[in-house]
């Protein structure tokens, strides 16, 4: 299996597992990245590599192409010199420099073939940690977002809002009961108050009631009483009534 599933399998390994995972995201996360990133600079590494060695075969082809040239040139000249000795001599020193070459032209055949595959993992493998990068935000942002409710969902655990409600309502009882007993002890100073007023407000209509009472007994007493001059005669016609009789 190459490189690239075997990025690609540590990636999801990862990345899935970070959520029932015991280490901390974010460093799992970061060092995911890292580890891509020299995966990269090795793949970067390993393409260059091929493209030198590539480029190396290709300048060995051409040295033993442009040889095998020359010898071959170097033949024709020898057979126009009428030297078919030297001519022969010249196409056999001429034989393993073609197919050196041809073997190198193979060669850089397979090795381009091999660059390119390289280059095509290597983009693959940049478009992954670009991938991987902003992934590596989301989750953390998520991991961070989870850890925060956690606390606060712990804090909220440990604030018992029942034990704090029901301390709440004491204290609002307890409350009632002091404005109650404050009440209270108002409306007793101000009974006391205006029973004092009650008493003397009482105490002066009695008096003038009384008073009044007083006159009216007093005007009526001197009415129905007779006067000395009107009783007398009333007396003197009664006496002259029982002599005559």
């Amino acid at each position: 299996m190459g490189l690239i599933d075997r990025i690609g399998r540590v990636i999801k390994a990862n990345l899935n597992s970070l959520v029932g995972n015991a280490e901390d995201p974010e460093k799992v996360l970061e060092q995911v990245v890292m580890d891509m990133q020299e995966d990269l600079i090795q793949m970067r590494q390993a393409v260059a590599s091929a493209i030198a060695t590539q480029k190396r075969t290709e300048r060995q082809w051409k040295h033993n192409e442009a040889t095998a040239q020359d010898w071959h040139r170097r033949a024709q000249l020898a057979l126009q010199k009428g030297d078919e000795t030297l001519a022969r001599e010249a196409l056999v020193r001429r034989q393993p420099y073609m197919e050196t070459a041809e073997a190198l032209h193979q060669q850089i055949s397979q090795q381009s073939q091999l660059v390119n595959k390289l280059k095509q993992d290597m983009h693959k493998v940049e478009r992954k940690l670009a991938e991987a990068k902003t992934k590596k935000d989301m989750y953390i942002a998520r991991a961070r977002s989870a850890k925060a409710s956690q606390q606060i969902n712990e804090m909220m655990g440990k604030l018992n809002p029942q034990g704090s409600l029901a301390a709440f309502d004491r204290m609002e009882e307890k409350v009632h009961q002091l404005e109650a007993r404050a009440e209270a002890w108002t409306s007793l100073e101000t009974d006391d108050l205006e029973k004092s007023f009650a008493a003397l407000e009482g105490g002066s209509q009695v008096d003038a009631e009384l008073a009044t009472m007083k006159a009216q007994l007093g005007g009526s007493q001197s009415a129905s009483l007779p006067q000395a001059s009107e009783v007398d005669p009333e007396l003197e016609r009664l006496r002259a009534q029982i002599r005559d009789t």
